[in-house]
């Protein structure tokens, strides 16, 4: 007789314990689950590529060249990508993709040194341009990997350069400035070749791609030899720590040897002392042989305007017909409302100026509180405003030269435009009373 817990029940058909056959089923069910999002989680994995240390156009290094047979995701090794959407008028472009040009016989443009007034438009201009707003495809040549030691001295030119010197030099020969020049691949120096490739109709990479290296030719060698003179080395004075001490100087003249052929020649004076390391700088010796970067700007062309821009720290010179005559690296005010935006023109030009010190424009220095009085600080390359001086339609504005050139688009000034000192005096050469600065954000 069956018990009352299996009443109803067949015998032997007892209550198992456990999940039912339902239950089952849908734990099988999640387990598939998972296992098929694994397999599509490693899938994604195995297929997608692996990034590398991004080096890309605009930064302050070059980027490194493709090996030969290397994959595509080569790791350090991004091809450039860059938006054309917001170029002022007169950069717009539409050839995205160059063709290959041969190497020239000589310079793509050629100055004129006795046009001074109306300037000739270079030969075989590049197309006509338009922005787009497609990302720019990579080129299909690797860009070179630059040195930035051992000079090239093949007798062999013309010739694109091969080395970071190289390159800075090439460029201050078409009026493009990479700051002062120092034989290292940098921001400045990427800025430059920018602003070379589109003087030239190139797309704006910073990169020595294969289209730009067919243009930017050296006809000569980057360096050349200088000798120190007694007259140059016996104008030499240190220069007084204090506004009182400066002011009490009857120049404000290069205050060393090493100093004085760095700025006669556009260069760093680190630069200067590694390519003549048996030089005593301390005690030169008149008559001394150095070598120095050969590094001549084009006899200076009349300008029609030019553009500075407050997000790039850069200047640039342009002709009547919308040519790019120059680049200079400029430093720009500390504060944001010191900025000026919109058209500005030339007021007034000055070689070699003195500097008014005013205590005012100077509340964080206790000695400027201490004097209470303006000062007269005498001209000369080491003069706070530098070697030139071209005053703006807004009061207490200019663009001028400093005695730091250094310093130039890395650190900030009270309010000026600041240049080094030779581009300064570059710029004041091509501009003119009334002549139109625009200054863009």
């Amino acid at each position: 007789m069956a018990t009352s817990r299996n009443k109803g029940r067949s015998p032997g058909r007892a209550k198992r314990s456990g999940p039912s056959r339902g239950g089952w089923g849908w734990l099988f069910f999640i387990l598939i689950l998972l296992a098929l999002g694994c397999l599509l989680f490693r899938y994604t994995r195995w297929t997608s590529p692996r990034p590398g240390p991004i080096t890309a156009p605009g930064t302050n290094r070059f980027p490194k060249a493709v090996p030969p047979g290397a994959p595509k995701n080569t790791p350090g090794v991004v091809p450039p990508s860059a938006k054309l959407t917001n170029l002022p008028p007169l950069y717009r472009a539409t050839n995205t993709a160059q063709p290959e040009r041969p190497l020239p016989a000589t310079t793509r443009h050629a100055y004129n040194p006795n046009a001074l007034t109306t300037p000739q438009p270079a030969t075989n201009p590049p197309p006509p341009v338009v922005t787009t707003n497609s990302e720019v495809p990579a080129p299909t040549n690797a860009p070179v990997r630059l040195a930035e030691t051992n000079l090239v001295t093949s007798p062999s030119f013309p010739r694109p350069p091969t080395n970071a010197l190289e390159i800075q030099v090439a460029l201050v020969r078409q009026g493009i400035s990479p700051g002062s020049i120092d034989g290292r691949s940098g921001g400045q120096t990427a800025a430059a070749l920018r602003a070379f490739q589109l003087q030239q109709g190139f797309t704006p990479t910073g990169w020595l791609d294969k289209n730009t290296r067919s243009v930017l030719q050296l006809d000569r060698p980057a360096v050349r030899t200088m000798i120190l003179e007694a007259v140059d080395l016996g104008a030499l004075q240190p220069i007084q720590k204090t506004w009182l001490g400066k002011a009490e100087q009857t120049e404000m003249a290069y205050a060393t040897a090493v100093e004085f052929a760095a700025e006669k020649n556009g260069a760093s004076p680190t630069l200067v002392r590694s390519l003549n390391p048996d030089v005593d700088w301390n005690a030169p010796v008149a008559g001394t042989t150095i070598t120095v970067p050969d590094a001549e700007y084009p006899p200076p062309r009349r300008a029609a305007r030019a553009n500075v821009s407050l997000s790039g720290h850069w200047l640039r010179v342009f002709d009547s017909t919308g040519y790019l005559l120059a680049h200079f690296p400029c430093s720009i005010a500390r504060l944001a409302e010191k900025r000026p935006v919109g058209e500005l023109h030339i007021t007034v030009m000055i070689r070699n100026p003195n500097y008014t010190f005013d205590p005012a424009v100077f509340p964080e220095s206790e000695e400027a509180q201490q004097i209470g009085r303006k000062l007269i600080i005498p001209p000369g390359p080491n003069n706070p405003v530098g070697v030139a001086w071209i005053g703006l339609d807004r009061p207490g504005y200019g663009i001028h030269g400093t005695p730091n050139p250094e310093e130039v688009g890395r650190t900030e000034s009270h309010g000026c435009f600041r240049l080094a000192n030779w581009n300064a005096e570059y710029f004041r050469r091509m501009a003119w009373t009334g002549m139109p600065i625009t200054v863009e954000p």
